[in-house]
Protein backbone atom coordinates (compact mmCIF):
# COMPACT_ATOMS: atom_id res chain seq x y z
CA UNK A 1 0.00 0.00 0.00
CA UNK A 2 1.56 3.37 -0.89
CA UNK A 3 0.31 6.45 0.73
CA UNK A 4 0.30 10.03 -1.20
CA UNK A 5 -0.45 12.28 1.41
CA UNK A 6 -1.67 16.14 0.11
CA UNK A 7 -1.18 19.44 0.70
CA UNK A 8 -0.81 20.55 4.23
CA UNK A 9 0.33 16.97 5.18
CA UNK A 10 3.38 14.41 5.37
CA UNK A 11 4.41 10.81 5.91
CA UNK A 12 4.43 11.67 9.81
CA UNK A 13 1.10 13.30 9.44
CA UNK A 14 -0.92 11.47 12.75
CA UNK A 15 -4.13 10.67 10.24
CA UNK A 16 -1.80 8.57 7.30
CA UNK A 17 0.13 6.98 10.49
CA UNK A 18 -3.09 5.70 11.63
CA UNK A 19 -4.52 4.17 8.62
CA UNK A 20 -1.16 2.52 7.73
CA UNK A 21 -1.11 0.74 11.50
CA UNK A 22 -4.42 -0.40 11.18
CA UNK A 23 -3.65 -1.29 7.81
CA UNK A 24 -0.55 -3.03 8.59
CA UNK A 25 -2.79 -4.85 11.53
CA UNK A 26 -5.12 -6.26 8.57
CA UNK A 27 -1.60 -7.99 6.95
CA UNK A 28 -0.97 -5.27 4.47
CA UNK A 29 2.23 -3.53 3.69
CA UNK A 30 2.55 -0.07 3.23
CA UNK A 31 4.86 2.61 2.24
CA UNK A 32 4.84 6.32 3.47
CA UNK A 33 7.08 8.78 2.00
CA UNK A 34 6.77 12.42 0.99
CA UNK A 35 6.11 13.12 -2.81
CA UNK A 36 7.80 16.40 -2.29
CA UNK A 37 11.30 17.51 -0.69
CA UNK A 38 10.92 19.67 2.08
CA UNK A 39 12.48 22.78 -0.74
CA UNK A 40 10.03 21.71 -2.85
CA UNK A 41 7.20 21.85 -0.45
CA UNK A 42 8.15 25.40 0.12
CA UNK A 43 6.75 26.52 -3.60
CA UNK A 44 3.04 26.12 -2.39
CA UNK A 45 2.67 25.38 -6.81
CA UNK A 46 4.10 21.98 -6.26
CA UNK A 47 1.81 20.73 -3.99
CA UNK A 48 -0.90 21.40 -6.36
CA UNK A 49 1.05 20.38 -9.46
CA UNK A 50 -0.45 17.27 -9.70
CA UNK A 51 1.25 15.75 -12.56
CA UNK A 52 4.41 16.21 -10.76
CA UNK A 53 3.29 14.67 -7.82
CA UNK A 54 1.51 11.29 -10.11
CA UNK A 55 5.53 10.89 -11.61
CA UNK A 56 6.95 10.82 -8.00
CA UNK A 57 4.05 8.22 -7.18
CA UNK A 58 4.67 6.22 -9.89
CA UNK A 59 8.38 5.90 -9.71
CA UNK A 60 7.95 4.80 -5.84
CA UNK A 61 5.12 2.19 -7.25
CA UNK A 62 7.98 0.97 -9.86
CA UNK A 63 10.75 0.78 -7.25
CA UNK A 64 7.97 -1.32 -5.09
CA UNK A 65 8.25 -3.25 -8.26
CA UNK A 66 11.25 -4.14 -8.66
CA UNK A 67 11.95 -5.05 -4.62
CA UNK A 68 12.27 -8.35 -4.53
CA UNK A 69 10.71 -8.43 -0.98
CA UNK A 70 7.33 -7.15 -2.18
CA UNK A 71 7.50 -7.58 -5.87
CA UNK A 72 4.86 -9.95 -5.52
CA UNK A 73 2.34 -8.19 -3.74
CA UNK A 74 -0.58 -6.97 -5.58
CA UNK A 75 -0.73 -2.66 -5.45
CA UNK A 76 -2.87 -0.50 -3.78
CA UNK A 77 -2.48 3.54 -3.26
CA UNK A 78 -3.82 5.40 -0.49
CA UNK A 79 -4.75 9.17 -1.53
CA UNK A 80 -5.69 12.46 0.54
CA UNK A 81 -6.18 15.76 -0.59
CA UNK A 82 -4.20 16.62 -3.86
CA UNK A 83 -2.46 12.87 -2.90
CA UNK A 84 -5.76 11.36 -4.11
CA UNK A 85 -5.73 12.92 -7.45
CA UNK A 86 -1.62 11.68 -7.76
CA UNK A 87 -2.93 8.52 -6.96
CA UNK A 88 -5.29 8.49 -9.84
CA UNK A 89 -3.05 9.75 -12.49
CA UNK A 90 -0.32 7.72 -11.50
CA UNK A 91 -3.10 4.72 -11.59
CA UNK A 92 -4.22 5.42 -15.13
CA UNK A 93 -1.04 4.97 -16.78
CA UNK A 94 -0.39 1.97 -14.80
CA UNK A 95 -1.75 -1.89 -15.20
CA UNK A 96 0.18 -2.85 -11.96
CA UNK A 97 -2.72 -1.07 -9.28
CA UNK A 98 -5.52 -3.18 -7.90
CA UNK A 99 -7.47 -0.73 -6.04
CA UNK A 100 -7.24 3.27 -4.80
CA UNK A 101 -8.60 4.43 -1.41
CA UNK A 102 -9.56 8.41 -1.83
CA UNK A 103 -9.90 9.82 1.86
CA UNK A 104 -11.34 13.85 1.60
CA UNK A 105 -9.34 14.11 -1.44
CA UNK A 106 -9.70 15.93 -4.33
CA UNK A 107 -10.24 13.47 -7.47
CA UNK A 108 -11.43 16.25 -9.44
CA UNK A 109 -7.93 17.43 -10.12
CA UNK A 110 -7.13 14.08 -11.97
CA UNK A 111 -9.24 15.65 -14.73
CA UNK A 112 -9.01 13.95 -18.10
CA UNK A 113 -7.05 10.99 -16.16
CA UNK A 114 -10.32 9.95 -14.46
CA UNK A 115 -11.89 8.19 -17.60
CA UNK A 116 -8.48 5.73 -18.13
CA UNK A 117 -8.35 4.15 -14.12
CA UNK A 118 -9.35 0.57 -14.23
CA UNK A 119 -8.05 0.14 -10.47
CA UNK A 120 -11.27 -0.01 -8.67
CA UNK A 121 -11.86 3.79 -6.75
CA UNK A 122 -12.98 3.93 -3.38
CA UNK A 123 -13.79 7.76 -2.67
CA UNK A 124 -14.24 8.23 1.02
CA UNK A 125 -15.53 12.09 1.86
CA UNK A 126 -16.95 13.25 5.36
CA UNK A 127 -20.50 14.23 5.23
CA UNK A 128 -20.12 17.68 6.59
CA UNK A 129 -17.31 18.58 3.86
CA UNK A 130 -20.06 19.90 1.38
CA UNK A 131 -17.16 21.66 -1.49
CA UNK A 132 -14.94 18.39 -1.31
CA UNK A 133 -18.25 15.94 -1.44
CA UNK A 134 -19.71 18.27 -4.20
CA UNK A 135 -16.43 17.50 -6.02
CA UNK A 136 -16.18 13.99 -5.31
CA UNK A 137 -19.62 13.30 -6.81
CA UNK A 138 -18.46 14.64 -9.89
CA UNK A 139 -15.72 13.04 -10.16
CA UNK A 140 -17.67 9.78 -9.87
CA UNK A 141 -19.46 10.40 -12.60
CA UNK A 142 -16.33 10.42 -14.61
CA UNK A 143 -14.90 7.15 -13.53
CA UNK A 144 -15.25 4.49 -15.50
CA UNK A 145 -13.62 1.65 -12.95
CA UNK A 146 -15.48 -0.49 -10.23
CA UNK A 147 -16.28 2.36 -8.12
CA UNK A 148 -17.76 3.49 -5.58
CA UNK A 149 -18.23 7.06 -2.75
CA UNK A 150 -18.89 6.53 0.87
CA UNK A 151 -19.99 9.53 2.66
CA UNK A 152 -18.61 9.78 6.29
CA UNK A 153 -21.70 10.87 8.54
CA UNK A 154 -20.67 13.71 10.75
CA UNK A 155 -17.29 14.12 9.70
CA UNK A 156 -15.21 17.00 8.29
CA UNK A 157 -12.08 17.43 5.74
CA UNK A 158 -9.97 15.72 8.14
CA UNK A 159 -12.04 13.35 9.69
CA UNK A 160 -11.22 14.64 13.49
CA UNK A 161 -14.55 13.78 15.17
CA UNK A 162 -14.94 10.75 17.21
CA UNK A 163 -15.02 7.49 15.38
CA UNK A 164 -14.72 8.71 11.65
CA UNK A 165 -11.23 8.21 11.06
CA UNK A 166 -11.86 4.59 12.37
CA UNK A 167 -14.51 4.53 10.00
CA UNK A 168 -12.37 5.14 7.42
CA UNK A 169 -9.81 3.20 8.16
CA UNK A 170 -12.99 0.08 7.74
CA UNK A 171 -14.09 1.26 4.72
CA UNK A 172 -10.13 1.32 3.16
CA UNK A 173 -9.72 -2.14 4.38
CA UNK A 174 -12.81 -3.60 3.29
CA UNK A 175 -12.26 -2.31 0.24
CA UNK A 176 -8.17 -3.25 -0.47
CA UNK A 177 -8.99 -6.99 1.24
CA UNK A 178 -11.83 -7.41 -1.34
CA UNK A 179 -9.87 -6.06 -4.37
CA UNK A 180 -6.26 -6.68 -3.63
CA UNK A 181 -7.43 -10.10 -3.37
CA UNK A 182 -8.96 -10.52 -6.16
CA UNK A 183 -5.66 -9.18 -8.25
CA UNK A 184 -3.54 -11.77 -5.98
CA UNK A 185 -5.73 -14.62 -7.24
CA UNK A 186 -5.63 -13.36 -10.83
CA UNK A 187 -1.81 -13.31 -10.68
CA UNK A 188 -1.43 -15.78 -7.81
CA UNK A 189 0.06 -14.13 -5.38
CA UNK A 190 -0.66 -13.55 -1.51
CA UNK A 191 -2.40 -10.58 -0.69
CA UNK A 192 0.10 -10.16 2.49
Amino acid sequence: MLFAHGSGSSRLSPRNIFVAEALQHAGFATLLFDLLTEEEEANRANVFDIALLAERLDQAATWVGDNAAVRDLPVGLFGASTGAAAALVAAAGRHDVGAIVSRGGRPDLAADALAKVTAATLLVVGGDDLEVLALNQAAYRRLRCERQLAVVPGASHLFQEPGALESVVALARAWFLRHLAAASEETGHAVH
